[in-house]
């Protein structure tokens, strides 16, 4: 540790570091034979924590919430009046740290929205009276691509400082600052992380603009249509916050028991005082009694859940989040990115007679090098894969948003939409695509070649991931997506999903989770459409591996690692930590009781009862430190090496 997070500890935990100076400074004390002035020491400060305790012990009260803090104040009273100043430190020192402990567990990895503001737009550029409209696309074979601003200038403004009414510039793979209106010819625009289409969409002059979504390759021209304040990337963030705000709290593991086991203890204590007729008994009782074991075991296997999850590279954001995924009874899933790899890959490719597929491939992907297609990129991977040769061009003319013309040495190559080539080409026939499928047709010197498919491949281990998930408990499977229903069920039926709403915008979603009836509710998803809807459900998991800043921020969970099934994972690390956590209250309570007992007919006296709590203290963590999980982690990695391939891997065309 370095010195500046050690001052960071001791200013964010100042009665911890009190506790462990005065402890110091009383072992000193002790040394030099000053034992009156440790016994003044601790017990005075060990009064004036129970003091303050108690302040914030008649808050929880006045709120309905009764906690272990009741046994532990009345423990440092008791141990103060019969003199264990010792003991009335060491239970100063669990409250204290076991409170340290659950804050830093709960503020881990938490970092709320700070990623998802900084990527909202922030800066516009706003053309000048003088500027023009159109975005060319040249048609020599270089296919550069300027666009004309006439005189007008270019000027950077803040996005907040756009009127609608403004025209402005947005530059290639530059997120569009507010919604608009295209005014250039064409413009391609991802959308994924709004709308959960994975595809890039095509959009032509007048087509609506979503703020968020990231412009192509090529220049735009756009016209505001609202305000940064109204548009659709504020409004996500205004779900997302508004979610956040709307969770319920987590009740603390250990007060779920501080209730029955306070009254137990406090009625042994009496009973022995009451039988004996020693006043002290009641206090060697409660020595013993002292909720070390509830404070302490908790906080310490959710630290080991936490750690082991970052081992297996899934960020957890506090012991409540691993409680809550124990306990879940019904998980969301988003489509695109999620269940599906979220990037469009060629499905196949459809020679018609007289070409075979690599021909037909070398000539699209040729053509498509001087293309801005939405599938320029993927038909020029899937040749160079294949260990194709691309041809060079003569000439090649881009008509936007239809299609590119490319002379490949003596032949012409038409590449495009279905109604571009029958221009060509009349004998040119569509080809059986799925929903969430895009074809593009090629023509050679006026003859129907072929189409060529694109889509969204399935995740290989999204079918166990579910399978993994039932096994776990999970019984209500939900798919929430902006795709189209053919598409959303498709996919649905391959992974074993049986309920499907799509057509969702994020404000479907959230009204989607929170009317579910089986909770808690887990909901998996990435990208900035997901935010609102991870924030929303009990457990959010983001997929962050590929940097979706706005779902990893408003997520309780982030998956690091570009791997579904750490999803379940997540929930069996959530379920054996909470039986660890368990286990280790239950057996304070256990070896509680029985020195209670032993207490109360006088055969352990305070100072050996302060003792012998340590001990019980140090059984509980020992058993409470299981949860860092190393055996259990190479039991799974073991399994997962042995397990078979899932069958349906990716969609079957």
């Amino acid at each position: 540790m370095t010195m500046s997070s050690l001052v960071a500890a001791v200013r964010r935990y100042p009665l911890v570091a009190t506790t462990v100076l005065l402890g110091l400074i009383g072992a000193v004390l002790a040394l030099g034979g000053q034992t009156d002035a440790v016994r003044w020491l601790f017990s005075g400060f060990g009064l004036l924590v129970a003091g303050y305790e108690t302040i914030g012990m008649v808050r929880r009260l006045l709120r309905g919430t009764l906690g272990v803090d009741v046994l532990a104040i009345t423990a440092i009273v008791a141990t103060v009046l019969v003199g264990e100043y010792v003991a009335t430190l060491i239970i100063v020192l669990m409250l204290t740290g076991g409170a340290a402990l659950e804050d830093f567990a709960v503020n881990r990895a938490k970092r709320e929205l700070d990623a998802l503001l900084r990527r909202a737009p922030q800066i516009a550029h706003r053309l000048g009276a003088g500027a023009g409209t159109d975005t060319d696309t040249g048609t020599d074979t270089d296919t550069d691509t300027d666009t004309d601003t006439g005189n007008g200038e270019v000027e950077d403004v803040p996005a907040t400082d756009v009127r609608p009414g403004d025209l402005l510039l947005v530059r290639p793979a530059e997120i569009v600052p507010v919604d608009g209106a295209l005014v250039s010819v064409s413009a391609v625009f991802d959308e994924s992380s709004l709308t959960g289409e994975s595809l890039p969409v095509e959009r032509e002059a007048g087509d609506a603009v979503l703020s968020g979504s990231i412009n192509g390759q090529a220049a735009a021209t756009i016209r505001a249509t609202a305000t940064a304040a109204d548009s659709q990337y504020q409004q996500i963030i205004a779900l997302v916050e508004e979610a956040s705000a709307s969770k319920a709290p987590v009740v603390r593991l250990a007060d779920r028991y501080a209730v029955p086991f306070t009254a137990v203890s406090l009625s042994i204590a009496a009973l022995a005082w009451i039988v004996s007729g020693d006043p002290a008994r009641f206090a060697e009782v409660l020595v013993v009694a002292t909720p070390c074991p509830l404070l302490i075991s908790a906080p310490v296997a959710f630290m080991g859940g936490m750690s082991r999850a970052a081992r297996n590279g899934i960020i957890v954001k506090g012991g409540g989040v691993l409680e809550m995924l124990s306990r879940a009874k019904t998980v969301v899933f988003d489509k695109t990115g999620t269940l599906t790899h979220g990037s469009p890959t060629i499905a196949r490719v459809l020679p018609e007679p007289g070409f075979d597929e690599d021909e037909l491939l070398v000539l699209a992907a040729s053509a498509e090098q001087y293309s801005s297609h939405v599938l320029a990129a993927s038909v020029i991977a899937a040749a160079r894969t294949r260990g194709l040769e691309l041809i060079g061009s003569e000439t090649a003319n881009e008509v936007p948003a239809h299609g590119v013309v490319a002379r490949l040495g003596a032949r012409e190559v038409t590449v495009g939409k279905l109604s571009f080539i029958r221009e060509r080409a009349t004998d040119a026939v569509a080809a059986p695509i799925e929903g969430g499928e895009l074809a593009i047709y090629i023509a050679v010197d006026g003859r129907f070649a072929g189409s060529i498919v694109a889509s969204d491949t399935l995740r290989e281990n999204a079918p166990q991931t579910l399978a993994d998930l039932r096994a776990l408990g999970l019984r209500d499977t939900v798919m929430l997506t902006g795709d189209a229903r053919p598409t959303a069920e498709h996919i649905a039926a391959l992974v074993g999903i049986e309920q499907v709403q799509a057509d969702c915008l994020p404000a479907d979603k959230v009204n989607a989770v929170r009317g579910l009836a089986h909770r808690p509710v887990i909901m998996v998803g990435d990208g900035v459409n997901d935010a609102p809807v991870l924030a929303v459900a009990d457990v959010g998991i983001a997929m962050g591996a590929r940097g979706a800043t706005a779902a990893s921020e408003s997520a309780d969970v982030v998956i690091l690692i570009d791997d579904l099934t750490r999803a379940a994972r997540a929930v069996a690390i959530g379920q054996d930590t909470i039986r660890i956590a368990l286990q280790s209250i239950w057996l304070g309570i256990a070896l509680s009781l029985g020195l209670m007992v032993l207490a109360a007919f006088g055969f352990i006296p305070a100072t050996a009862g302060a003792l012998l709590q340590e001990f019980v203290d140090l059984a509980t963590i020992l058993n409470a430190l299981r949860a860092i999980g190393g055996r259990r982690d190479a039991s799974v990695q073991a399994q997962i090496a042995a397990r078979k391939p899932a069958a349906a891997g990716a969609l079957s065309r």
